[in-house]
């Protein structure tokens, strides 16, 4: 499997500085700032960098259990919603929550739900993330 890898470029202290993040293949690239991280400010940040990362590689994960159990799915849409809180080790990713809608036809709730959480469980990112932060999913099957 080949090697993936992305670069950050910073320039200043952590308060009034700036800089950027970008993806290897250049897919990827965004300014990102204490105020764009910690505040409402306009560009990037780690988080939602993992958010994306979370959400794509999920995506993937249950479009091809779905597929694997017979049910190509026409469309999964996934949401990653980071939560970075100030715990006694520090600023921590404290949890991760999932939210996901599907099109697929031939499977009920009850198939899809469990299609869904074991997709979650065999993502990688997940894998990943899961040691420290708590994941949550909320899956959806859409007509």
């Amino acid at each position: 499997m080949p090697i993936r890898t992305a670069a950050a470029q910073w320039q200043g202290n952590l308060t009034e500085g700036a800089g950027t993040i970008k993806t290897g293949k250049g897919g990827l690239q965004g300014a990102y700032s204490f105020k764009s991280r910690f505040e409402e400010g306009a560009g990037t940040n780690p988080e939602e960098l993992i958010g994306a990362a979370h959400a794509g590689c999920y995506s993937m994960a249950l479009a091809k259990a779905l597929s694997d159990a017979g049910h190509v799915p026409t469309s999964v849409d996934t949401e990653a919603r980071v939560h970075l809180d100030k715990t006694d080790a520090g600023m921590t990713v404290t949890r991760i929550e999932l939210v996901t809608g599907v099109v697929a036809a031939g499977l009920d709730a009850d198939e899809f739900s469990k299609i869904a959480e074991a997709a979650k469980e065999n993502c990688p990112i997940s894998r990943l993330l899961s040691p420290g932060a708590q994941i949550s999913l909320d899956a959806r099957l859409n007509s």
